[in-house]
């Protein structure tokens, strides 16, 4: 496990080398879209009109947050970013942002964020907000990550909570639909981060970060990937059948689950050589249109809706 000595000072001020797109990766861009692409979906599947500019707003400081999360993120384990491969060309490891730039950009950001959502739009949204990216860093990046092979099941909250942000902005209230979408991501985060872990477990061991493939061993993880694959597709499935999506979805939600579930059977049964190695891939890059078929389902159910009510 790395020794992490977060009060280590620079000896000498240096004069940042920061660019604009060195700033943009700070947010994690990729991470981003995803929270601002389910935001939207938590946001117009709530039964209530909500003028423009709050609409814009609310989606712009939910990724506002993210993006905070992000940095502080990337503040707090530039350690472990340096040692791997993966994470080595961040501007932190690279030299471009210095940490104490990085921890004021990110707390400016969450700061706004926050603010901006509970003023202008409603203060139970901007609580969650604060909540979310406070799950993000302290619980799930400092307390969590360097210290329990669950981390990211635990921590895999954090991500979940977007788009029932987003509702909470638009009605200013809970229900089941945002609930519903927070399972939905919660259940598909293991499969998909272990897919990842699979194939970059050499680069987790040398940062000595207990992912399940480093604790437990690869065996162990791809029955946890196909067990969570199995609770996933049931869970996004279920709001069919309970009544709160229609049959549009429940039909995509069948196909994918059932793609998603074959390649997790795939990657259970390969387990040596190349063959696991594609099989883990195939599985990873499925795992992310997975996600993002079945919310793009619902938001196009939401614009027919809007655009023909009569047909439905």
């Amino acid at each position: 496990m790395s020794v992490v000595d977060h009060n280590a000072i620079e000896l000498s001020p240096r004069i940042s080398e920061a660019e604009v797109a060195d700033y943009v990766a700070l947010l994690k861009p990729r991470v981003m879209s995803l929270v601002i692409f389910t935001a939207l979906v938590g946001f117009f599947i709530a039964p209530i009109h909500v003028h423009p500019v709050l609409a814009f707003t609310s989606i712009l400081c939910i990724a506002a947050g993210a993006g905070a999360a992000g940095a502080l993120n990337m503040w707090y384990e530039s350690d472990i970013d340096a040692l791997m491969s993966r994470t080595a060309n961040r501007p932190i490891p690279r030299g471009r942002v210095t940490r104490p730039e990085a921890l004021a950009f990110g707390m400016t950001l969450a700061f706004f964020s926050v603010m901006t959502l509970g003023i202008l739009v409603n203060w139970f949204a901007g609580a969650l907000l604060a909540f979310t990216i406070f799950f993000y860093v302290a619980v799930y990046t400092m307390a969590l990550k360097r210290w329990t092979a669950q981390n990211i099941v635990i921590g895999g909250a954090a991500g979940a909570l977007p788009p029932v942000v987003a509702w909470v902005a638009a009605t200013g209230s809970l229900s089941i639909e945002p609930i519903l979408l927070f399972l939905i991501i919660f259940f598909w985060t293991p499969p998909h981060f272990w897919a990842l872990a699979l194939f970059r477990a050499d680069d987790y061991a040398r940062a000595g970060v207990p992912m399940l493939p480093v604790v437990a061993g690869p065996d162990a993880t791809r029955l946890q990937i196909l067990l969570y694959t199995v609770v996933l597709v049931a869970v996004a499935f279920a709001p069919w059948p309970l009544g709160y999506f229609d049959a549009v979805y429940g039909i995509t939600s069948l196909v994918l689950g059932a793609a998603m579930l074959a390649l997790a059977i795939n990657v259970y049964r390969h387990r040596e050589g190349g063959g696991a190695s594609r099989a883990t891939r195939k599985l990873f890059a499925f795992s992310i249109l997975y996600l993002f078929a079945l919310f793009a389902t619902l938001l196009a159910e939401v614009v027919v809706h809007a655009l023909a009510p009569s047909v439905w």
